[in-house]
């Protein structure tokens, strides 16, 4: 609850990091796109989290879940159809999607939980996608240290890749396909990066999993 109150009323904050980091952005859309074109074709899809729908927009992604009022009115306004919930208890039927996106993990209340709504709501052989700041790499070193000092960190949870490979595999996911982007500190990144494969030199992980 925390959570939806404080991005209610930072939006314009929010919305101001992407301007201020285009490039870090498109960096990560990159590497989240380089796992999304690898499913089938014509495939039903949703992003959990998806704030104001920055990424939904850019990816193609037609619908998704949002917590907070204010971040789902500009969601809407980008062409996304939202729906109001949490990951922890997603509003949809057993086997609906081909594919569940995450890309705010650190913002969740039980991560766990929400990972088997996603496998839930998951069709058989269905994918599951999550981009993540590394905890271990230097962004999300950086991010740890700002913690006390910043309104969106403060109440924010960084994962480690070990971390959320085990809570895939503990929640039902396997075939486990990671890449990685933003390699540098924040600031020093000035250009769109292309991803590479693998994971522990990018402050950025994506990894694509398969329901069992």
């Amino acid at each position: 609850m925390k959570k939806s109150v404080l991005f209610n009323t930072h939006v314009k904050r929010y919305e101001d990091w992407f301007k201020k980091y285009p490039e870090v952005y498109l960096s990560e859309v990159a590497a989240i796109k380089e796992q999304l074109i690898k499913l089938p074709e014509n495939i039903k899809g949703i992003e959990v989290g998806l704030g104001t729908g920055r990424f939904a927009q850019t990816l193609g992604i037609k619908e998704g879940i949002e917590p907070s009022p204010e971040m789902a009115a500009k969601a809407i306004n980008r062409g996304i159809e939202v729906v109001n919930g949490y990951a922890e208890n997603l509003p949809y039927k057993d086997l609906h999607f081909d594919f569940v996106l995450f890309v705010t993990i650190c913002h969740l209340d039980d991560i766990k939980i929400a990972l088997k709504e996603a496998h839930r709501v998951l069709k058989h052989f269905g994918s599951i996608i999550i981009g993540f700041i590394d905890k271990d790499q230097k962004i999300g070193k950086a991010y740890e240290e700002k913690r006390k000092h910043n309104s969106f960190l403060k109440y924010a949870n960084f994962y480690s890749v070990n971390q959320v490979e085990k809570l895939l595999i503990e929640t039902g996911f396997k075939k486990l396909e990671f890449n990685q982007t933003l390699f540098g500190a924040l600031d020093e990144i000035k250009e769109v990066q292309l991803p590479k494969s693998g994971f522990g030199k990018g402050s950025f992980v994506v990894v694509k999993a398969i329901k069992k």
